[in-house]
C-alpha cells in the first residue's frame, strides 16, 4: 500500500496519512501492516526508498503521562537499547519509531542448530537487563511511570487468579470445592507474599524472546511500556522460561550465572544463592502459571488460537517446580489429576 501527500490511504485513514505526509516531507511511502503479538496495538512499517520506520497505533494519550514515552525516555537516558522516537500525535494515539527489523531473539533461537551458539545472544539480552534492573532503578526519575507501579503481593496474586479463572475454570472446566478453592488460594498467597518480600527493582515485565530484537548485531529492547518495580527474578524467569523457545538446563544455568556474576561485579549486587534460588523457583511457578492464564484468556476473550500450543509445555514447567514443595501438592494435583497435561488445547 502506498501513500502520497493529499491521498487517503484506506489502510489506516487520512488523518494518519496526513501525519505521515507531514512528518516524512510529503514523499511517497509504502505502508506495510506488521503482525502483532498478544498486544491490542497495531503496527505498520513505513518505507521510503531504503529507509523505514515503524508506526505504532493505540488509543489517544496524554504526552506528559504516557507510560510508553515516559519509560522509553528514562531507558534511553540510562543507555538501554530501545527504539528511538521520531514523532508522535497524542490525539491519534500515534508514535513513529525507529525500525529495528524483523529478527527477534526467538527467530534467532530457532535458526541456530546448536543451542550453545544461542547463549552469547542471551548474554547480550542479560547485559541490557542488568542496566534495566540496576542503572534504571538507581537513576531514579520521578517522571518515569515505572517507579509508581509495583509488583506487590496483590498484583502477583491477581495474575495467579487470572490463570485459575481462564485455564482451570473456563478452558479446563474444573469446578473446585469451597475447601479446595480456599486451600489453593492459601498456596497462591504464600507464593506471592514470598515474591513481594524481595527487594524491588525496575522490571521490564515481558522480557522474553519476542520482545528482544537483534538489529545490526546489537540486542534491542521493545514492548517496555508495562515496566514496574518488582523482584529481579520476574524478568529472569520471563527470559529463561520463555514459552516461545526451549532453552535447555545447561543454557539456563549459564545465563543465570552470567547475570549474577555481572550483577555483583558491575553493580555490587550480592545474593545468598540458596535464598535467591528458592525465590527463583517460586517465581517460575508464578510467572509460568500466569503465562498459561494469558494464553487461555486470548482464546477465551477473542478466540485467538495462536497461543494454545504453548499452554501444555508451560504447564509442565509449573508442575515440575511445584514438586519441590510438598505443601503445594493440591496445586499440582489439580493440574495433573484433572487432565490439564493431557488436554489437546489446539483442538479447542
Amino acid at each position: 500500500m502506498e501513500g502520497k501527500a493529499g491521498v487517503i490511504c484506506p489502510l489506516i485513514g487520512n488523518c494518519i496519512t496526513n501525519f505521515l505526509d507531514k512528518t516524512l516531507g510529503g514523499k511517497e511511502y509504502k505502508i506495510i501492516p506488521l503482525a502483532g503479538d498478544a498486544s491490542v496495538r497495531s503496527y505498520y512499517r513505513i518505507v521510503i526508498g531504503n529507509k523505514s520506520w515503524v508506526l505504532m497505533k493505540w488509543e489517544p494519550f496524554e504526552e506528559d503521562n504516557y507510560p510508553f514515552l515516559s519509560i522509553q525516555k528514562h531507558f534511553e537516558d540510562c543507555n538501554i537499547s530501545v527504539p528511538k522516537v521520531k514523532n508522535i500525535v497524542p490525539d491519534l494515539g500515534l508514535v513513529l519509531l525507529e525500525d529495528l527489523g524483523d529478527l527477534t531473539l526467538e527467530r534467532k533461537f530457532w535458526e541456530i542448530q546448536h543451542q550453545e551458539h544461542i547463549v552469547p545472544f542471551y548474554k547480550q539480552a542479560i547485559d541490557e537487563l542488568l542496566k534495566i534492573h540496576f542503572k534504571v532503578t538507581r537513576d531514579k526519575d520521578s517522571h518515569c511511570t515505572a517507579f509508581s507501579i509495583i509488583f506487590d503481593a496483590e498484583k502477583l496474586l491477581w495474575e495467579m487468579n487470572y490463570g485459575r479463572e481462564h485455564l482451570f475454570e473456563k478452558i479446563g472446566g474444573i469446578e473446585l470445592s469451597n475447601q479446595d478453592l480456599k486451600r489453593l488460594q492459601e498456596i497462591f498467597i504464600k507464593i506471592c507474599q514470598c515474591l513481594d518480600f524481595e527487594e524491588k527493582f525496575i522490571c521490564h515485565r515481558d522480557y522474553h524472546s519476542r520482545n528482544l530484537m537483534i538489529h545490526l548485531g546489537k540486542m534491542r529492547v521493545i514492548d517496555f511500556q508495562d515496566a514496574r518495580m518488582g523482584p529481579v527474578q520476574y524478568d529472569l524467569v520471563s527470559l529463561m522460561y520463555d514459552s516461545y523457545v526451549d532453552l535447555n538446563t545447561e543454557s539456563r544455568r549459564e545465563i543465570l550465572n552470567y547475570y549474577l556474576a555481572c550483577a555483583e561485579e558491575n553493580f555490587g549486587y550480592k545474593v545468598d544463592r540458596n535464598h535467591f534460588d528458592e525465590v527463583f523457583t517460586f517465581q517460575v511457578i508464578q510467572r509460568c502459571f500466569k503465562a498459561c492464564g494469558s494464553f487461555s484468556s486470548f482464546y477465551n476473550n477473542r478466540k485467538d488460537t495462536r497461543y494454545l500450543k504453548y499452554i501444555r509445555p508451560t504447564l509442565e514447567t509449573v508442575v515440575q517446580y511445584l514438586e519441590f514443595f510438598p505443601e503445594f501438592k493440591l496445586f499440582a494435583s489439580i493440574i495433573t489429576d484433572r487432565g490439564l497435561l493431557s488436554k489437546d488445547y489446539e483442538a479447542l
